[in-house]
């Protein structure tokens, strides 16, 4: 299969510069079975929960990744993307202009922030370590900002720091939203419960591999960066148990069917999931709308279907969804 069969045009006015209230997002519902579409709302999710569900929840916590310095002797702003760390001060980021910040320069965020070029990669990014008079992380989320994506066309707010952030972010890792999750309040949560649903949290951090865009021209040939996820034991006899399992993002799912085929409670996983998968773990899902030709587009065609999939997105854009990260959302059964 080619990359360019998971293309779709899209609005730009439909992509969401803003987030909305907790828990109002429009849903929309899709039946495999039936190939039937539903226009409802978020707020409705626990009427399709039933006892014997499980809601699995990626707790990973954002952090403020995205520092803004300047070259040491220069003047012109730079831009890092703290993606995965190495070591407790060494971390692989994505840094902008790519081309000028070469091997041995030193970066200054502040007065307590500081930072050397150890190595060059590919794609852009480069290996770096942190030196910061006091604690590395405290200082961190001090200067630095919200790691929100390009497709947001404006800088981070103070309210993006409580917003583009789960009710339920726990583990601190990610450098994006695990952003199916961002629709849950408390209150929608004891509704699912009361619904009869279990709920079991997982922790996968959002990293290169989730947003980094395809390169390749064959599905077949695609290969994601690696990613960490946890679950522990008392979350996973919840999964175990469940008579139907509904993953809450496409982290959720990669990382019930990485836990399920390996057998693993934590490690790293690269699964890349495509149509013809065999879906083991995961029954249902909430996600929202992803970018087109993205492995997160991907992965929901390869769990209804390329050509529902397509459909739901043609309704969703006349129906005019807000799409992507502060978007809308759908529910697929």
């Amino acid at each position: 299969m080619l990359v360019s069969e998971f293309d779709f045009t899209l609005p730009e006015e439909l992509i969401a510069q803003e987030a909305g209230e907790r828990g109002t997002a429009r849903m929309l519902v899709v039946d495999r079975a039936r190939g039937r579409l539903e226009d409802r709302r978020f707020g409705d999710l626990p009427s399709y929960l039933r006892p014997g569900d499980c809601l699995a929840l990626n707790n990973t916590r954002v952090f403020p990744a995205r520092l803004l310095g300047y070259r040491e002797g220069f003047t012109g702003q730079v831009e890092v993307l703290m993606i995965r760390a190495i070591s407790d001060s060494t971390w692989l980021c994505l840094v902008h202009p790519g081309r000028k910040i070469r091997t041995g320069e030193r970066l200054v965020f502040g007065e307590r922030l500081r930072a050397g070029v150890l190595g060059r990669n590919e794609f852009g990014q480069r290996t770096i370590r942190f030196e910061c008079e006091g604690d590395l992380w405290t200082e961190i989320e001090r200067v630095g900002h919200v790691p929100l994506p390009p497709y947001i066309e404006r800088g981070d707010t103070a309210a993006d720091r409580e917003r583009y952030q789960t009710v339920f972010a726990a583990h601190r890792g990610s450098v994006a939203a695990p952003t199916a999750g961002l629709h849950f309040t408390p209150e929608i949560l004891d509704e699912c419960r009361l619904a009869g649903a279990d709920v079991a949290y997982l922790t996968l951090h959002v990293g290169l591999g989730t947003f980094a865009p395809l390169r390749v021209e064959r599905i077949e040939d695609v290969k994601l960066h690696e990613e960490h996820f946890e679950l522990n034991g008392e979350d996973a006899a919840r999964l175990a148990n469940a008579q139907r399992r509904i993953a809450v993002g496409t982290t959720a799912v990669r990382t019930l069917e990485t836990v399920m085929r390996r057998h693993v409670l934590a490690g790293e996983t690269d699964l890349f999931i495509s149509p013809g998968f065999e879906f083991k773990a995961v029954d249902a899902m909430l996600t929202n709308f992803h970018l087109p030709k993205s492995s997160l587009f991907v992965l929901v065609c390869a769990l209804a279907g390329r050509e529902l999939m397509l459909h739901a997105y043609q309704h969703a854009i006349e129906a005019k969804y807000r799409f992507y990260s502060y978007g809308d959302c759908m529910l697929i059964y």
